[in-house]
């Protein structure tokens, strides 16, 4: 495995990350305690600290089952990322909560679900500039930061082109971006990278595998089950996706090496970008995801 600084936190983190939406249903597969364990020591095992959850990966369920597996290992291990903004109702439902108060009551049932007295980074969950521009909302999180609470504030934006939330970011005393980037999306190179760049941001790349298409498992055509969040991608673009991953395939991946680890290689040459953070659906999948480190080059 290999680290990198996370910008001005100077959180020393593994390249490759856990990304964990799918814990919380979302993604076709229900996930059990022990399959959670699995997928995290075989993390630990590769030399993977930090993980990335939210609030409403599930009504607090993601975090939930990552707090019982801390709670049996070592805290200190670990590099936590959660976010806040959100609650979750049932499946693909959400409303928005980013009022102060309201925060304050999600931070709090977040430490309790991860079984933790603090969280390594607290980020801004892909909300709009106005909910992001709240005075009190920062004042409360910075509080809460000197209360130990919280060790570092990031902002997940929600469109990869949200320059007014990243530039704003030393303001509010945000340490981290964290956007969607992969080969598929290329967009938050033009703005958003070179205003981390800039201000001393980490970034994490979140979807770098573009929700699995960039895996090389899926052809045009494929179909996702209902319970699978890609079922409510639209299927003429899902399409157009896939045809251009064959194209990468074969014009860009060289031959004899695994698409998906190529991918997120991919993402980590960008001198901006920190680290990736690729969700898993078993122990196979996250050393394939880890094995990705050794094509990185410094």
């Amino acid at each position: 495995m290999k680290f990198r600084r996370l910008g001005k936190t100077e959180l020393n983190v593994s390249v490759i990350g856990i990304g964990t939406w799918q814990f919380g249903g979302e993604w076709g597969l229900q996930f059990t305690q022990d399959e959670v364990d699995a997928i995290l020591d075989k993390g630990q095992e590769l030399g993977i600290n930090l993980i990335d959850t939210a609030e409403c990966y599930g009504d607090h369920l993601s975090e939930s089952f990552i707090g019982n597996y801390i709670s049996r290992r070592k805290r200190e291990d670990w590099i936590i990322a959660t976010k806040f903004g959100h609650h979750f109702h049932e499946r693909f439902t959400r409303t928005d909560m980013y009022g102060a108060k309201d925060v304050l009551v999600q931070l709090d049932a977040s430490l309790k679900a991860l079984q933790t007295d603090y969280i390594d980074l607290y980020q801004f969950h892909s909300g709009p500039d106005a909910a992001f521009d709240s005075d009190e909302l920062w004042t409360m999180l910075d509080k809460q930061k000197q209360a130990g609470k919280i060790r570092h504030l990031g902002t997940s934006i929600g469109s990869n082109d949200n320059l007014h939330q990243t530039e704003a970011s030393t303001k509010v005393n945000s340490e981290v971006i964290q956007v969607v980037y992969n080969r598929l999306d290329r967009v938050p190179e033009q703005r958003v990278f070179p205003s981390c760049e800039r201000q001393d941001l980490g970034v994490l790349a979140r979807v770098p595998l573009a929700s699995g298409y960039l895996s090389g498992k899926y052809k045009p055509g494929a179909v996702f089950d209902t319970t699978d969040v890609r079922h409510r991608h639209d299927p003429e673009n899902t399409r157009r996706k896939l045809e251009e991953v064959e194209q990468i395939a074969r014009n860009e991946v060289p031959e004899g090496v695994n698409m998906a680890q190529w991918a997120l290689a991919w993402c980590l040459r960008h001198p901006a970008v920190t680290a990736v953070i690729p969700g898993c659906k078993n122990p196979a999948q996250v050393e394939s995801n880890a094995s990705a480190a050794q094509l990185v080059t410094e």
